[in-house]
C-alpha cells in the first residue's frame, strides 16, 4: 500500500482486510451514483461499518478512490509474475503475461471502469503513484516483448507503444463488456484482438516458432 495513505491500525493484516472491505463497497457505490455522490457515510453502511470507524483505515474519500484504482495495478503486479513461474520460452512468455494481465482486468472490470471515469479527482499525488504503478506493470509486458526481440521472433520500432496498443485493446474489453460479452467470450477476445496486437509484428521466423508453440499446447491437452 501506498505510505500516504494512513491507518491509525497497526495490524497489517487487519488493515489489508479492512480497506478491501472498503474498496469493495466504494467500487459498487462509486460506479452507482458516482465519486462526488457518495459520502464516507455511505461508503461505511455499504461496506458494515460505522462511520466513524473508517477513518482509522484511510484518510478520507479520495484515498478510498486511490485504493480501489490501486487494487487492479497492484494485482497485475503480483499475477504475471506468478503466472510466468515456471514459463522459459519467449513468445510463450508473452502469450502467459498477456493473458494473466487480460484476466485480472475482467475480474476487475468495475475498477477498470472506475479507473477511466474517476481518476481525475483523485489528489495529484494519488495520480503519480497510479502512474508509477501503470509504468512498472506495463514494463512487465515490455521485458516479454523485448525478450521476443532479442530471440528474432519480433520486430517492432517502439516497445512501450506496442505495449499500450496491447494494454488498450485488452482494456477495451471491461469498457465495452456490455456488448462485447453478448457477441464474444472472454478466450476469444484475447485470441481475435489483444493476441492480434502484437502478432502482426512477428517476424517470419517468429511466425514459425508460434505454430510450434500452438502445436506443442495443442498435443499436451
Amino acid at each position: 500500500m501506498l505510505d500516504s495513505v494512513k491507518a491509525t491500525v497497526e495490524d497489517p493484516a487487519l488493515v489489508r482486510s479492512r480497506r478491501a472491505q472498503l474498496v469493495a463497497a466504494a467500487i459498487a457505490l462509486f460506479n452507482r451514483q458516482g465519486f462526488f455522490s457518495t459520502t464516507v457515510k455511505d461508503i461505511a453502511r455499504e461496506a458494515g461499518f460505522s462511520a466513524g470507524l473508517i477513518y482509522q483505515y484511510v484518510g478520507d474519500k479520495q484515498d478510498v478512490l486511490f485504493l480501489a484504482l490501486q487494487k487492479i495495478v497492484e494485482t497485475n503486479k503480483e499475477r504475471i509474475p506468478a503466472a510466468l513461474e515456471g514459463v522459459t520460452d519467449p513468445l510463450a512468455r508473452l502469450v502467459t503475461a498477456i493473458e494473466a494481465y487480460c484476466r485480472v482486468l475482467d475480474a476487475n472490470g468495475d475498477a477498470v471502469l472506475l479507473t477511466y471515469r474517476e481518476s481525475k479527482s483523485l489528489k495529484q499525488a494519488h495520480k503519480d503513484a497510479l502512474k508509477q504503478l501503470e509504468r512498472e506493470t506495463n514494463a512487465m509486458l515490455s521485458a516479454c516483448i523485448e525478450d521476443c526481440i532479442a530471440s528474432g521472433w519480433l520486430r517492432t520500432e517502439k516497445v512501450e507503444l506496442l505495449t499500450y496498443h496491447i494494454v488498450v485493446v485488452a482494456h477495451a474489453w471491461a469498457l465495452k463488456h456490455w456488448r462485447l460479452r453478448e457477441i464474444t467470450t472472454l478466450d476469444e477476445y484475447i485470441r481475435l484482438n489483444v493476441h492480434s496486437a502484437w502478432q502482426a509484428c512477428l517476424t517470419p521466423q517468429g511466425k514459425r516458432h508460434q505454430v510450434r508453440l500452438q502445436a506443442g499446447a495443442q498435443s499436451a491437452r
